[in-house]
């Protein structure tokens, strides 16, 4: 029998802010970067995100730079810190059912997210799912070398990190749902046998009216 995929969306998905715009604002809030620059910096980037027009690469030289700069010890201590205070006040009060219901019906539930796996692998355990999928950033002798190793897991690149997830792990075949809030995964929702939306941007939901996928909130009635 083929095997199924039940992939999660994190940021504004799962969640109801973006992980990734938190860990800047918190690594501001601390003073441990450039407070006004960066938190401009950081908006900027967000809106350009919601706007389909993020440059990727460009946003990940910025994000990462705080990996490179922190020394590992503090940043593991910072992030304890971030995901009890900041990320599991935010979890959608309908992300647990949800997963929880792919879990009984066999599906194995799988978190995929352009939000680096040093922010994101914690998350992922605090909402009991077993795989993450995320841009991974480069490792040096010290740390973080403050880039990322190719492809990023965003929009195009989600759909190659979940190929080349599939084919390592034997899940060429598997059946895949997958649910997100944003347009900037229309190349993955594209991809897969379930598209569902989640609280979508207008851009998705729109779309999403067009395409006839389902469209669910996880953060009221669900």
């Amino acid at each position: 029998m083929a095997r199924t995929l039940a992939l999660f969306d994190l940021d504004n998905t799962l969640l109801m802010d973006d992980s990734d715009y938190l860990w800047g604002r918190y690594l501001a809030d601390a003073g441990l970067v450039d407070g006004p620059t960066y938190e401009a910096d950081n908006a900027r980037y967000y809106a350009l995100y919601k706007a389909g027009d993020l440059d990727i690469h460009e946003f990940l030289a910025f994000a990462l730079r705080p990996l490179r700069d922190l020394p590992l010890p503090r940043l593991l201590e910072l992030r304890e810190r971030f995901v009890a205070e900041w990320i599991a006040p935010r979890i959608a009060p309908g992300a647990a059912s949800l997963i929880d219901r792919h879990r009984r019906d066999g599906h194995l539930p799988v978190i995929i997210t352009a939000t680096n796996r040093f922010v994101t692998g914690p998350i992922a355990g605090l909402l009991g799912v077993p795989v993450l999928i995320a841009t991974e950033p480069e490792r040096d002798a010290d740390g973080f070398s403050g880039r990322a190793l190719e492809p990023p897991c965003f929009h195009v690149g989600k759909v190659a990190c979940l190929e080349r997830w599939q084919r390592r792990y034997g899940y060429g075949e598997a059946y895949i749902h997958f649910y997100s809030d944003s347009h900037n995964d229309l190349p993955l929702l594209e991809r897969v046998d379930a598209p569902c939306v989640v609280d979508a941007d207008p851009q998705l939901a729109a779309l999403a009216t067009v395409r006839g996928w389902p469209h669910i909130s996880l953060r009221g009635q669900h």
